[in-house]
């Protein structure tokens, strides 16, 4: 452990208390304050090092790590608007609830309102978008205070990751000299020897944080067992980031004989226990299908408005179980809010449930059979436009495999054309304010940590939003099969009434921009094929999946034609199933 001054010393325990902690990677922004961090993190050799150019790009990247990981992957940046670039991505982990630590490195207090260079007011820089927020101490050889860093840092890893996940922010001051550069006297000699436990540590993290896990008295669960198992027609919905072991969920619905609607960032709809009971293509169907009678949901709100509007003209009891205690449900047609742990609470259900007196399973039969049915009405239709290319990318991916969609239209045309299916298939999105930036540094960011191929399903301007983050392919050493879906513009806009009024609809709501994005493949070397045809594009990305190396296959479509063939595809489906699928 370098040891040359105190901010040498404050970096190497700050930096060996993470890795204590369970950290094993960390990002890192270039910039001369955050010198002591760097340095202490080059140097330990059981923290894995991202360097980024772009604080915003690194903060995505470490954003979808943690979301592949459930561990938080620290960043670190300099003193300034540095830090400040690092807000979205703040914003999108509290909002989605994905474990982060930040890192901020800063000028002295001294310094601070004096009009010193890169000096700004970095307190509570991120405003209540964190879990927790301090500055810490400015670095000293005292035995009391590095006990309190190891201590502050223990703390913050327990909380990112805790029963509510989320960011921690610490901002961390240091005064000069930044490099490990020796001052005489600034660590006492034989300092270590003297405070062993501040220096080294203990084994493992300076302090145990033990997380429960929230649990419900045995009256309500009595009082749940009995609602589901006298419902007649129970329904189990399952939002982004649903935090369900999967297990479970086969086991309890498979007593109830209760439909799953699972979103595709679930972590539900795809897997070995998916069966007939896990839907994928209610968003089609469900309108004038008869309501639930009770109603058990999980994590996020769906991303299908369909699946909103139905609970919402639902006349049920819907219970939101969340273990954070937090609410999750725009509608407000929630009658219950239980705060459990999601599969404690299904497994503790499933136990009080007897098989023999669940419901008759016409109910679920009968949504099963408008699944399948509208599957194969998928399958018939040979139009090549933008939901075709989300229903390609699911049905042909590698088992395993970790899927990233932008938002906008790739997320709903996933929701609505990726089926169910049995392969590990991890299908990831930034759904907690469903922005479109930074969407693939965090995809490039979940790749980075698994061996499993990844694909990044992207829109053309959320692809121009971060091309910075293509940069990471080659610096952080990750390779994928990127999907651009280029419909010159923000062709989500054709599903608004904005549509109707043109001007000034297209100059500035689609945008239209014109761009050519082979270049950008040159740039960061990559590889790049363009494509307009389903069998083109079938062919382009069995290809890149089979190969070494990160591939960029563009599918130029027209947007407003793709939007027109989901309105026409809608209507057929409403023909073919009869009332339960969607009027128009």
């Amino acid at each position: 452990m370098r040891t040359a001054n105190r901010n040498t010393l404050w970096g190497a325990v700050l930096v060996d208390e993470l890795a204590n902690a369970g950290v094993d990677a960390v990002c890192l922004a270039p910039g001369s304050r955050c010198t002591p961090l760097t340095v202490a993190f080059a140097d330990h050799p059981d923290v894995e090092t991202f360097s980024h150019l772009d604080e915003r790009s690194a903060a995505f990247f470490a954003l979808g790590r943690a979301k592949r990981t459930g561990r938080p992957t620290p960043l670190v940046c300099t003193s300034g608007t540095a830090a400040a670039n690092f807000h979205p991505a703040v914003v999108e982990a509290h909002q989605a609830r994905v474990p982060m630590l930040v890192l901020t490195a800063d000028r002295p207090r001294v310094l601070q309102h004096s009009g010193a260079n890169q000096t700004i007011d970095q307190e509570k820089l991120y405003g209540d978008a964190v879990r927790h927020y301090r500055t810490l101490p400015e670095p000293e050889a005292d035995a009391r205070k590095l006990r309190a860093l190891r201590t502050a840092l223990a703390r913050a890893v327990a909380t990112a990751a805790g029963v509510e996940p989320g960011p921690v922010h610490l901002n961390v001051p240091f005064e000069k000299p930044l490099e490990p550069t020796p001052v005489p006297g600034d660590v006492p000699e034989g300092f270590a020897d003297a405070h062993p436990e501040a220096v080294e540590g203990r084994d493992g993290p300076f302090v145990s944080v033990a997380a429960g896990a929230p649990e419900v008295d045995a009256a309500t669960l009595e009082d749940l067992a009995g609602t589901l198992g006298a419902a007649d027609r129970p329904l189990v919905v399952c939002g982004p980031e649903a935090d369900l072991a999967p297990a479970a969920l086969a086991r309890l619905t498979g007593t109830l004989a209760a439909p799953v609607l699972a979103d595709p960032l679930s972590g539900l709809r795809f897997g070995p226990h998916v069966d007939g009971n896990v839907l994928g293509g209610y968003d089609a169907y469900l309108d004038g299908v008869e309501p639930p009678d009770v109603v058990l949901r999980f994590g996020a709100a769906p991303t299908s408005k369909v699946v909103g509007t139905y609970l919402w003209d639902a006349d049920a009891r819907q219970v939101v179980v969340d273990p954070a205690g937090g609410w999750r449900e725009a509608t407000f047609t929630a009658t219950d809010l239980v705060v459990a742990d999601p599969t404690r609470l299904v497994d503790a259900l499933a136990d009080r449930l007897d098989p023999e007196d669940g419901p008759e399973r016409g109910w679920r039969d009968r949504l099963v059979a408008r699944e399948d049915a509208y599957w194969g009405l998928v399958e018939e239709d040979e139009t090549f436009f933008e939901g075709a290319v989300l229903g390609d990318v699911t049905a042909l991916a590698p088992d395993p495999a970790t899927l990233f969609v932008s938002n906008s239209m790739p997320v709903r045309d996933l929701d609505r054309f990726g089926r169910p299916r049995s392969a590990a298939l991890t299908a990831l999105g930034n759904r907690g304010a469903s922005g479109i930036d930074g969407i693939t540094s965090s995809a490039l960011g979940a790749g980075s940590a698994t061996d499993d191929p990844l694909v990044l399903v992207t829109g053309d301007v959320a692809y121009y939003h971060d091309t910075n983050g293509l940069l990471a392919v080659a610096r952080c050493g990750v390779d994928a099969t990127i999907v651009v879906v280029n419909n010159d513009g923000g062709g989500i806009f054709h599903r608004l009434p904005i549509e109707d009024h043109d001007p000034p609809f297209t100059e500035f709501f689609r945008t239209p921009h014109g761009l050519d994005f082979e270049p950008t493949a040159d740039l960061y070397g990559l590889e790049f094929v363009r494509t307009a045809t389903r069998e083109g594009f079938r062919e382009a990305y069995r290809d890149s999946l089979r190969r070494e190396g990160t591939q960029v296959v563009e599918v130029r479509l027209d947007g407003e034609a793709s939007h027109r063939h989901r309105e026409a595809f809608e209507q057929r489906v409403a023909a073919a199933l009869g009332d339960g699928a969607r009027k128009k």
